[in-house]
């Protein structure tokens, strides 16, 4: 009889562990699944940075140079926090020659600029240091030493960015920390390079080289918390290879950036 008994509690313990066994611990989901979304920090070591926007255009005979200045400017600087975007103003379009690059919402931004930072009338070439400095485009030197001076400032502001790309449609969350009220992300799509034949107008029968031109520009907003999302839709001849996104955090008052982050795509 005890035996018997031993025998039904045996097969009763070998039941109840192979139930237990069947069932899997969960772990706390997290909002965002990493393996499908990739994270960059902007200045988490508390380095400074450098945002340069040069404003320019195909019919500008001014600009050339400018250009190359800032082009040359990306080989030096390569690995360092020094982020570079060309705008193509549409102003000059009407003058004789169509720059195929050029948005009437990047002369607009120039033109806050203008607002932020008291210079009127706008010009071509023109670089605007981190929202704070600006520069006629060819002035080395200057543009320089500002770098330099912006890249010895440590920020108290981060922005960190997650992205994941579902066909031609790109979605973005992000976190921006000790920002001030009410500054949105500008989030920035960049075509590497690009070469364009100039047929008429002020440059005509030159071949332009550029850089780091943006292609488009949308906004997003921030929370109480700091958090926010994005979702865009990419250009056609978009690729990881030839083209990278930025993301901005810039103060709507004063005009000067807060943070940066290269989106990991």
């Amino acid at each position: 009889m005890k035996s018997a008994y031993s025998v039904k509690f045996f097969v009763s313990l070998v039941m109840m562990v192979l139930i237990l066994t069947s069932f899997k611990i969960r772990r706390p989901v997290s909002l965002i699944d990493r393996s499908h979304f990739k994270t960059h920090t902007s200045n988490s070591d508390g380095r400074g940075f450098a945002v340069l926007e040069l404003f320019t255009s195909e019919g500008c005979s001014s600009c050339p140079p400018a250009d190359e200045l800032i082009a040359g400017i990306q080989k030096e600087t390569a690995g360092k926090s020094i982020y570079i975007l060309t705008y193509h103003v549409d102003y000059w379009d009407r003058l004789g020659w169509k720059d195929i690059f050029s948005s009437a919402e990047y002369s607009n931004r120039q033109l806050q600029y203008g607002r932020w930072l008291k210079i009127s009338p706008i010009y071509t070439p023109q670089v605007i240091v981190n929202g704070k400095e600006q520069f006629v485009g060819s002035e080395a030197s200057a543009i320089h030493h500002s770098i330099s001076e912006q890249l010895a400032i440590n920020p108290s502001a981060t922005l960190a960015i997650q992205a994941r790309q579902e066909g031609d449609h790109l979605n973005l969350k992000y976190q921006a920390v000790h920002v001030r009220s009410g500054s949105p992300v500008l989030i920035v799509i960049i075509q590497k390079a690009a070469q364009s034949k100039v047929e008429r107008g002020e440059n005509a029968g030159r071949l332009l080289s550029h850089v780091q031109i943006v292609r488009k520009l949308q906004t997003g907003q921030l929370d109480a918390s700091g958090n926010g999302t994005v979702d865009m839709i990419l250009p056609r001849d978009f690729n990881h290879q030839s083209w990278e996104v930025l993301g901005l955090v810039q103060d709507q008052v004063s005009g000067e950036m807060q943070a940066v982050a290269k989106v990991i795509l």
